[in-house]
C-alpha cells in the first residue's frame, strides 16, 4: 500500500438505544493505522482522525465487521471508486466444499487453506438431498458419471465455505489440483486432492470454476433455508474464538477435537454485541473478565460446533458425560494454569490469556444443549 493511500467505506452501526441503524462514511489510512468517520445522514464529522488498533488491512472488504470505540460497524459498500478499484480485485470470492470422503480431514484442509493465504468468510456443515445434488451439479447431468456423483455427494455431510482473496477462483483450483486424485498425486503431490482424495469422484473437495458458478454456489449453500447438520441430542457446545480463527489456528484445533470427539455440526458466525451479551449472560457480574470476553467474541468470526462422544451416545443422560469430558479436554480457563497443570489441553496449546483462551466450551452439563440450540437454531436462522 502506498503512503498516501486512504480507503473509504460506507458502514452501518446498529444503535441499540434508538433501535435504529446509523450510516457512516469511514476513511482508513493504512500508513499510520488511523481513521475518521462522517455521519452520512447529518452531513457532519462524527470522529476526528484517530489511531485505531482494531482494524487490520485484511478487514477491508464488504461484509466485514469491525469494532471501533465499542461500536460494531459493518462495511456495506465502497465509499469511493479508488477503494473499489484497489481492494475489489483483492476480494474475489469462491465456493469451496469438502466432500463426504474428506469430511474427517476438515482440520488439515482448513490449515492448508490458511497457509495458502485465503480468508474464510463463511463456513457450514450441511447434508445434501438428491434434489440438492441435482441442483448443484446440474451442468453434469448429461455425463455418464452423474448418478455416481449424486449418490456420493449425498452419502454423508459436506462442509461448504466461502473463500476470499486475490484471484480466489483460480488459486483455489490450483490448490485443489487435478480432478482425478491419481493424476493429482503424480502432477501436484502437495495438492489437496493428492493428499486427501481417492479417485475422480471421491476427490476430497469441490471448487467453483467461474465467477458466475461461484456466485450461484455460494448462494446455494449460504442463502436462506439451508439447514445445518446439528442434531441437538447428547451433545455439548464449543466455540473457536475470533483470535484463534484470525490467527489460522482453527484447523489445528478442529483436528485435535476430531481425534477424540465427533463434530456433528459446525458453522461460522460473526456475532452482534447483543447476541454475545445474551450468550454470556451467566458470566455477567460473576466473572471479572466479562466485558473483555464480550469484546473478544465480537471482534471477528467465530466457529461454533456441536460436539458428541465418539461412537454416539444412545442414553440421553450421557450428554452430561460428554460435556464433562470435553471440558476437561479443553482445559482450565486460564491458559497459564493449563500449561502448568494440563499441558496437552487445547487452551494450554493454543490460548493466550483468560480472555483469548482459544475457545469457549460449555461449563455446566445441563447447558450443553441450550448453547448448541442458541447457535444452530437461533443464530443460524
Amino acid at each position: 500500500m502506498a503512503e498516501e493511500d486512504r480507503f473509504c467505506f460506507i458502514c452501518d452501526w446498529y444503535d441499540p438505544h434508538a433501535a435504529f441503524i446509523r450510516k457512516y462514511q469511514l476513511v482508513y489510512y493504512p500508513k499510520d493505522c488511523t481513521m475518521e468517520m462522517f455521519d452520512v445522514k447529518n452531513h457532519r464529522p462524527f470522529l476526528r482522525r484517530t489511531k485505531v488498533d482494531t482494524i487490520r488491512p485484511e478487514d477491508l472488504y464488504i461484509g466485514s465487521r469491525v469494532n471501533v470505540l465499542s461500536r460494531q460497524l459493518t462495511f456495506v459498500d465502497y465509499g469511493d471508486k479508488f477503494t473499489e478499484k484497489r481492494l475489489g480485485q483483492k476480494t474475489e470470492r469462491t465456493l469451496g466444499m469438502i466432500k463426504p470422503d474428506a469430511a474427517h480431514n476438515l482440520g488439515p484442509i482448513l490449515d492448508s487453506i490458511h497457509q495458502a493465504g485465503f480468508l474464510i468468510t463463511k463456513l457450514k456443515m450441511c447434508a445434501m438431498s438428491r434434489d440438492d445434488a441435482f441442483e448443484l451439479y446440474k451442468e453434469h447431468q448429461s455425463k455418464e458419471f452423474f448418478n455416481k456423483l449424486v449418490s456420493f455427494s449425498t452419502s454423508g455431510p459436506v462442509i461448504a465455505f466461502e473463500l476470499m482473496g486475490a484471484n480466489a477462483i483460480l488459486k483455489w483450483r490450483e490448490l485443489l489440483g487435478p480432478t482425478d486424485s491419481a493424476v493429482a498425486r503424480s502432477e501436484a503431490p502437495m495438492s489437496i486432492r493428492a493428499r486427501f482424495g481417492t479417485d475422480g469422484t471421491q476427490n476430497a473437495c469441490h471448487g467453483s470454476d467461474s465467477p458466475e458458478a461461484a456466485a450461484r454456489e455460494i448462494d446455494f449453500f449460504f442463502g436462506p433455508g439451508r439447514a445445518n447438520t446439528a442434531s441437538f441430542g447428547s451433545c455439548t457446545c464449543a466455540v473457536i474464538k475470533p483470535h484463534s480463527v484470525l490467527e489460522g489456528l482453527s484447523g489445528r484445533i478442529i483436528q485435535r477435537i476430531s481425534d477424540h470427539f465427533n463434530i456433528t455440526g459446525i458453522e461460522m458466525f460473526t456475532m452482534e454485541k447483543a447476541n454475545v451479551e445474551e450468550f454470556y449472560e451467566v458470566y455477567k457480574g460473576v466473572v471479572q473478565e466479562y466485558p473483555e470476553m464480550v469484546k473478544e467474541l465480537t471482534s471477528g468470526p467465530c466457529i461454533a460446533m456441536e460436539i458428541k462422544a465418539k461412537g454416539g451416545e444412545p442414553v440421553h443422560g450421557d450428554a452430561g458425560n460428554t460435556a464433562k469430558s470435553f471440558r476437561e479436554f479443553v482445559g482450565p480457563a486460564d491458559p497459564e494454569i493449563a500449561r502448568h497443570l494440563r499441558p496437552n489441553t487445547l487452551r494450554a496449546l493454543f490460548g493466550k490469556d483468560k480472555v483469548q483462551n482459544a475457545l469457549h466450551c460449555t461449563d455446566l452439563p445441563e447447558d450443553g444443549l441450550l448453547e448448541v440450540e442458541y447457535f444452530f437454531k437461533i443464530l443460524s436462522q
